[in-house]
């Protein structure tokens, strides 16, 4: 084979790796496959995820997957017509954080029970419950596997190869060496890998932003606080250093993916927000200058109330979680009001569930919680369609029902604009245009 042959064939290979390669964060309309055709969708009642106040007697025509218009009912060129007449239709809620490998209380050691195959599988059925329960978008931020069993299920749901909510998110979330996501509990002699990825140092901390995203991360999660479930580790203390932090946020946005940041306390939410990170994660201890520098710089907070009510409530007595119990039980309404303050103040305040295991109905009591902190149900609606649409980056495509974006909708029997818990009783759900109700 002569030089010139042999050179054609390198290239045309390195084009082919080229193209099989991570090519930055997903966007919302190739993270699931849309449906075909002329679909006509009437709602007795219809949250826009924009208007404050809801509309009555609504169609929405769906062609190709996307809205097209939202109006009065017209039977000319209706295509398909789903009759939702008695029900209130919304956009697809949207969880910017959750943990869909994690099975038990215990989750530390979680991802040693079973192999990453075994957990792609049952992240898969957990997705598709989240689907079925009208969670349409999903944020994965770092999981229960030492690989990425995750984000092999969003590629597989991308390919059509299985129906599932649009996902996006972390492979896994980096720690400082005795952080929350190292194992503190193991003696020195067992080399037992933890879930999250140890990093100390610059150097290594821009390695590890390219590996993430070499293996397919949209966002890179960085615990820059200890942890609340993690033993061994203060969640009031700032792990990495600031110089560690601006390398992790540089790194990752040099390379365009954003960075979530895991932040309990008050110092290392600022030294978070400082470094660039584009939401917070928890905000736990976050005091009045920490609120302040949310807003001035724009960054989201996910507060994750609900699943500190949920093990205290419902697990009261597991060891596994008596710190995080003990420490909900301490600073619950601390958290609670200090959500409140971020609320009143204008910040972008979105909805995580932190979903580790709970039933998946569950989650959407988070909304319940932000109203708790101060929201309307309105505005709890619209934080967890709208607000995390633009926390994703995704707000041309999903979050909410204006002509141009993704039919991603669900419908509930009754009024959760009264009663939040409506949103417990998903009865239909449409993806794309496609009516997935009962597809798995």
């Amino acid at each position: 084979m002569g030089f010139r042959k042999t050179s054609a064939c390198l290239v045309l290979a390195c084009l082919v790796l080229s193209s099989q390669a991570h090519a930055g964060p997903a966007a919302a309309d190739a993270a699931a496959p849309s449906a075909t055709g002329v679909t006509t969708l009437r709602c007795g009642t219809l949250i826009d995820g924009v208007s404050a106040t809801p509309r009555r007697d609504v169609a929405v025509r769906i062609e190709e997957g996307r809205i097209v218009a939202v109006g009065p009912f017209s039977p000319a060129n209706a295509g398909t017509v789903i009759d939702r007449a008695q029900d209130t239709c919304l956009p697809g809620l949207i969880d910017a954080h959750a943990h869909v490998l994690i099975k038990t209380d215990d989750y530390q050691v979680d991802h040693l029970r079973r192999s990453s195959g075994y957990k792609a599988l049952r992240g898969l059925n957990v997705v598709q419950q989240m689907l079925q329960s009208g969670w349409t978008t999903v944020r994965i931020l770092g999981d229960a596997d030492v690989f990425y069993a995750h984000l092999d299920v969003r590629t597989a749901i991308q390919e059509g190869l299985f129906t599932g909510p649009r996902l996006t998110g972390a492979g896994h979330y980096f720690s400082i060496t005795g952080g929350g996501g190292d194992l503190n509990f193991i003696a020195p002699e067992h080399q037992v890998a933890g879930d999250g990825l140890v990093v100390d140092g610059v150097d290594a901390a821009r390695k590890a932003v390219r590996e993430e995203i070499k293996h397919g991360s949209d966002w890179i999660k960085v615990l820059a606080s200890g942890a609340m479930m993690s033993a061994g580790n203060d969640p009031d203390k700032a792990h990495f250093s600031p110089e560690e932090l601006r390398a992790i946020v540089d790194e990752a946005t040099r390379l365009g993916v954003p960075v979530a940041a895991h932040a309990h306390s008050a110092v290392g939410i600022k030294a978070a927000i400082l470094a660039g990170a584009r939401t917070i994660e928890h905000g736990t201890f976050i005091d009045d200058e920490g609120i302040r520098l949310l807003k001035e710089k724009g960054v989201y907070l996910v507060p994750t109330l609900y699943v500190g009510d949920y093990y205290l409530n419902e697990q009261p007595g597991s060891e596994a979680q008596a710190k995080m119990n003990e420490l909900t039980r301490r600073y619950r309404a601390q958290h609670i009001a200090a959500v409140g303050k971020a609320i009143k103040t204008g910040v972008k305040v979105g909805v995580g569930t932190d979903h580790v295991g709970f039933p998946v109905k569950q989650g959407v009591r988070e909304l319940g919680l932000l109203v708790e902190a101060g929201m309307t149900p309105m505005q709890a609606i619209q934080a967890a369609t709208r607000v995390n649409a633009e926390l994703l980056g995704w707000q041309d495509s999903i979050g909410t029902l204006e002509p141009g974006k993704l039919a991603d909708i669900i419908a509930v029997p009754g009024d959760p604009l009264r009663d939040l818990s409506q949103l417990e009783q998903v009865s239909f759900v449409m993806l794309g245009g496609r009516d997935v109700s009962t597809a798995n």
